[in-house]
This record gives C-alpha cells, sequence and structure tokens, in this order.
C-alpha cells in the first residue's frame, strides 16, 4: 500500500514537472515578445537576408509561420544565423527556440542530441555539380576527381559512402562553412561540388557563370530536411509540428492566403476544424482557435511557400516532386485536423 501510495505520489509531481515543462517554451516567446528562429547563414531560397537584413525563403516562412500562429504578427521571429557546426548546440542551449535550417533528419540526430525532429519540410536527395566543360554526364564517371564539401554534415558521410560502394577513387576537399567550401569549387580547387540537391540549384545562382555548370541526375541519398525542437517541451513540440501539418492540409483544402477568410465561413467539416470554427484545437495546443486563419493570411499554405521560393516560378525552378502533396504524386502529407 505504501508502495502504490508513493508511486502515485510520485506520478502526480513527475506529471505536473511535465506539464510546467511542457508550456517552458511558449510561455517564454510570448513574455519575450519574439520568435526566436536558428536559420541558415545564408541559404537562397530557404534562408537569405538581403543587404536590409530582410529575411526570405522556404525555412524562413516556416518561422514566419510560427510566429503568426502565435501573435497574429509573422515578422514577429529574430532569425539567428547558424553554421552547420554550431545549429545543433544553439538549440541545446536555448540561444533559438526553434532550428529550421536545412537539417537533415536522421536516426543519431533524432536520438543522441536531445532534440526531437517536428516534421519534413523538404523532402531532399545529395548530388553532385560539375563544369559542364569537364564531358561528365554521371557522377559515377567522377573516377579520381577531387570533390569539394561541407565538413560536419551528413554530406561528408554520404560522399564517402558513394565512391566506396562503387569502388570510385576520389579527393575530398572539405571546408568549415557552405560559403567557403562554393568560392572553393567556382575558383576550381575542386572538380565537383557535392550538397543537397536543393542546395546546388541554390549555390549556382552565386557561381561567376552559372549556365556553365550542371547538376548531375544521380540522387544518391535521403535527406528529409526539417525542423527541430528541444526534448521535454511536448506542447512546444506540437505547435512547431502542427504548424507544417496546418499549411500542408490548406493546401490540400484550398484554402490560400487569398481566399482564407471567405474559407473561414465554409460549411465543409474539414475546413471549419481547420480554420477553428468548430473545436478548440487551437486551445489544445496553447493557441488561439485562429491560429491556422493566423498563418494562412500572414505567409500562405505551403503550396504558396514553396512555389514562392524555390518552385518553378521562382530563381531556383525547383519541380515539386516529392514535395507534391500526396493526392499529386508526392509524399507531404498532413494527419488531419480533427
Amino acid at each position: 500500500m505504501k508502495r502504490a501510495i508513493a508511486s502515485i505520489a510520485f506520478g502526480v509531481v513527475a506529471g505536473l514537472a511535465a506539464s510546467a515543462a511542457s508550456a517552458a517554451t511558449l510561455d517564454q516567446v510570448k513574455q519575450r515578445g519574439v520568435l526566436q528562429c536558428g536559420s541558415n547563414t545564408g541559404l537562397a531560397g530557404f534562408g537569405v537576408p538581403d543587404d536590409k537584413g530582410n529575411w526570405t525563403g522556404l525555412d524562413v516562412d516556416l518561422c514566419r509561420a510560427i510566429a503568426a500562429a502565435i501573435f497574429d504578427d509573422p515578422t514577429k521571429v529574430k532569425f539567428v544565423p547558424l553554421s552547420a557546426k554550431d545549429r545543433f548546440t544553439a538549440l541545446q542551449s536555448g540561444e533559438v527556440d526553434v532550428l529550421v535550417r536545412n537539417s537533415t533528419w536522421t536516426m543519431s540526430r533524432d536520438t543522441s542530441l536531445g532534440l526531437n525532429f517536428a516534421g519534413v519540410n523538404y523532402y531532399d536527395g545529395q548530388g553532385f555539380m560539375v563544369r559542364k566543360k569537364l564531358g561528365v554526364s554521371s557522377a559515377l564517371e567522377l573516377n579520381g576527381a577531387s570533390v569539394c564539401t561541407q565538413q560536419g554534415t551528413t554530406t561528408e558521410l554520404n560522399l564517402a559512402d558513394f565512391f566506396r560502394a562503387n569502388k570510385i577513387k576520389y579527393e575530398v576537399v572539405a571546408f568549415a562553412t557552405s560559403d567557403e567550401t562554393v568560392k572553393a569549387y567556382d575558383a576550381g580547387r575542386c572538380d565537383a561540388f557535392t550538397t543537397d540537391a536543393s542546395g546546388l540549384y541554390a549555390e549556382r545562382l552565386k557561381l561567376t557563370s552559372p549556365d556553365e555548370h550542371i547538376v548531375l541526375p544521380e540522387i544518391i541519398s535521403k535527406e528529409p530536411l526539417g525542423p527541430l525542437v528541444r526534448h521535454g517541451d511536448d506542447q512546444w513540440f506540437d505547435i512547431v509540428k502542427w504548424t507544417h501539418f496546418a499549411m500542408l492540409n490548406a493546401e490540400e483544402l484550398g484554402v490560400t492566403k487569398a481566399n482564407v477568410a471567405d474559407m473561414a465561413k465554409s460549411d465543409n467539416p474539414e475546413v471549419k476544424r481547420l480554420l477553428g470554427t468548430e473545436g478548440k484545437f487551437g486551445e489544445s495546443i496553447g493557441l488561439t482557435n485562429d491560429w491556422v486563419v493566423r498563418i494562412v493570411k500572414h505567409v500562405g499554405n505551403y503550396g504558396e511557400i514553396f512555389e514562392k521560393n524555390v518552385g518553378e516560378g521562382s530563381k531556383l525552378k525547383i519541380k515539386r516532386g516529392l514535395n507534391a502533396l500526396w493526392t499529386k504524386g508526392g509524399i507531404q502529407y498532413a494527419p488531419p485536423v480533427r
């Protein structure tokens, strides 16, 4: 009996402690009045500031969507540029509230860093870029090549796996930062440059003569890129995760930045639950019930931010591919709001 009472008491205390911890990040963000978002130091289409400090990109818009859900104001974000080496430490230490910086979801990162991946906002894979004059049409033809890559990334590990598996000799030329890597490739210090395929299209824009370079057809890895939060804060994990899911569901249901006000009057049960006119789904995660209206009104649905930042209407001109909705041949799929 004593053991049973002690167990119950421990459970109550643990439950109270967990409840207090779960609200910590949201409370801190509200008290501070701004979301601190770990971002890329500068990757076109995903996270990059202009000369006036205005940030744009697919990852940037996810941060703005979280801020919109909380504050009804997508500008209440402080973007903290982080290198690949420093990104996880910055989140672990509390320097940022969320990391949205083209980071690959792997088992070791998910289980050993004290962090949780809160979804996949971009399905990617590693590729190679070479100069057209090299006369190479496949990565399998890179025997003896020197390859520029960034240190401390899954890119470096995948590179070694690919050449070892295919019994191809190569020389790795690794640099600490993305900018150093791109500049070295542009200066001719290596034959090829490898990173995520999305990054290749982005970085090609920085080269002296972009049209003189091609992206080879091989995709040599799975690179599910997504936002991360700290362990032990389930409410914040839910907010970040469901912000992404909300944008996907909005696209699937035809809710756009232009029509969200009219769609909020819809009689469609799915739309009503999504936009908060039925149920209390926003309140269940510590937000207002119109949280999705706030997101779409200020930022847009997933398809809108994809097209604007990296899609065929952008400078990168990337096809939706795997990032199309599941109803349109892709694998972007969100659980329902109900």
